[in-house]
């Protein structure tokens, strides 16, 4: 399989308690199998139709995604936490594809 591109964006530091912003973007076609192929079929079918994110293994965000989400899947979300951990990015699609990615997430007083 060729190499996933992924932007995740965290903030370096939250404080204790604060509410911050993580932005991911995972470099995905997103070919929904109605477009035609130049033969007179059409393009396969392939989504990712799954996303969920972790903090240190409990799920704090998941979507389900459908063939009218763009190439490129942008997805953001506000999460709030108490301590310091690894979140844990995962993403799921058609024809067996599953990729995941880890983000240290430093928690201050």
């Amino acid at each position: 399989m060729a190499t996933v591109r992924t932007l995740i964006h965290v903030p370096t530091s939250v404080r204790r308690g604060e509410v911050f912003e993580v932005r991911v973007t995972l470099g995905h076609p997103m070919e929904t199998g109605h477009r035609a192929d130049g033969q007179g079929g059409t393009v396969a079918r392939d989504i990712v139709n799954a996303f969920e994110c972790q903090l240190d293994g409990v799920t704090v965000f998941a979507a389900t995604l459908y063939p009218a989400v763009a190439a490129n899947p942008y997805l953001a979300f506000w999460l709030r936490a108490a301590r310091s951990g690894t979140l844990g990015f995962s993403w799921r699609g058609d024809r067996g594809f599953a990729h995941r990615e880890t983000v240290a997430l430093v928690v201050s007083a």
